[in-house]
């Protein structure tokens, strides 16, 4: 009887190991607007919604129209470091192409490039000196200076107790004002994520 039970068990995990083994990864496209949580990590849907959001938050601050009414133009800001001091791998650089892009979508501000994209354009303007016609050559001094300057962290923290985990991030943006180095804008997001697992009816 005791033999019978263990070819039974040999059995049944031979015939898992072999679906297992026949069965083919699928990948299917889905609209990149698709909010999707897979590891209950911090994705692309948190980076779209979180700078969409606080963004919108930051332009309707008072600090932009009090630059409308002392200049009569629109604000020119430049995205700095975005600091990741959460417990994971977090692509600020993609976190600030989608701040830039929010900035940008609202036609309310001028974005100007950052400190290393300007070294880029700057190589590109010195061997326009030499090498490009005088009809096209793009002169020296004429960069748009910013007015304001936006930095930020990511922070988490994560509290887990056996298969079941809660995950905080807290988002916190600063616009400075790059003059006199007064803080206009303190922009905050929060997010809790559960990550569970389903039980299972017997």
């Amino acid at each position: 009887m005791k033999t019978v039970r263990i070819m039974a068990c040999v059995v049944v995990v031979l015939t898992l190991l072999v679906a297992m083994g026949c069965s083919k990864r699928q990948v299917t496209r889905i609209d990149t607007d698709t909010v999707t949580d897979l590891s209950g990590r911090w994705n692309d849907t948190d980076s779209r919604l979180v700078s969409e959001e606080m963004i919108a938050d930051c332009l309707s601050a008072p600090w932009k129209p009090s630059h409308w009414e002392q200049s009569g133009k629109k604000p020119a800001v430049v995205v700095g470091i975005v600091n990741n001091k959460s417990s994971e791998h977090i692509a600020v650089e993609t976190f600030i192409g989608d701040i830039e892009r929010a900035f940008i979508n609202t036609a309310e501000v001028t974005v100007v490039a950052s400190g290393g994209e300007r070294e880029q354009i700057r190589e590109e303007r010195a061997d326009q000196q030499t090498y490009s016609s005088d009809e096209t050559v793009k002169k020296w001094g004429r960069e748009l200076g910013a007015d304001f300057m936006m930095t930020g962290t990511i922070s988490s923290i994560t509290d887990q107790e056996g298969r079941e985990r809660v995950v905080f991030y807290q988002i916190d943006l600063t616009l400075t004002n790059l003059e006199d180095n007064t803080k206009v804008w303190l922009g905050q997001k929060k997010i809790k994520k559960y990550i569970g697992y389903a039980k299972v009816s017997p």
